[in-house]
């Protein structure tokens, strides 16, 4: 039992040919001209991928596990550093207790220190006891003999993803190493 087509509403196949029917909407991301740093990313990402890799930059890759980073960031967040409202308001009520005649009891808080040239002075110094580096700073070449200095003066390091996490912990945008001086 074929059912009756209505001859007044014929179907006419499309002409998806030159000058005939508009061509229907196709998913076209592929061919999109993406911007300059998802290009750059992406070529970065298959040239990792393609060519051998320095153990030096390598050592990258090698970051410490999810459960290791969130303890560690709690043990950091511990120490951040004060805030510039913070350190003012301390400093007012030490003059204020100076004006006063008393003594200040408040000492200066132990915090984390940041910057590659201060962590690295520490690190010369072995008055670093926790070094923590960035996986991603861009250019690499900045902290890649971070390590091998760390294992030169016996200075505990880990390499953690992530260098905007490390920028929170000291009211920055990003960091590329902490080190701990005192626990």
């Amino acid at each position: 039992t074929k059912v009756q087509k209505n001859p007044l509403f014929e179907k006419t196949p499309r002409n998806f040919r030159l000058g005939g029917d508009i061509q229907p909407k196709r998913d076209l991301t592929r061919f999109v001209r993406w911007p300059k740093y998802v290009r750059l990313q992406r070529m970065k990402k298959i040239m990792i991928m393609r060519l051998k890799m320095p153990p030096a930059i390598n050592q990258f890759n090698m970051t410490i596990d999810k459960n290791q980073a969130a303890t560690l960031l709690r043990l950091l967040k511990k120490y951040t550093p004060e805030t510039n409202e913070a350190k003012k308001n301390r400093l007012m009520e030490q003059a204020q207790a100076k004006k006063d005649g008393q003594e200040s009891k408040s000492k200066k808080p132990q915090v984390i220190k940041y910057g590659l040239n201060h962590v690295t002075t520490l690190i010369e110094q072995k008055a670093a006891k926790l070094v923590v580096i960035a996986h991603d700073v861009e250019p690499i070449e900045t902290v890649c003999w971070l390590p091998a200095l760390c294992r030169k003066k016996d200075v505990p390091y880990c390499i953690i993803k992530g260098k905007g996490r490390l920028g929170m912990l000291v009211h920055k945008k990003m960091a590329s190493c902490v080190a701990l001086t005192t626990v």
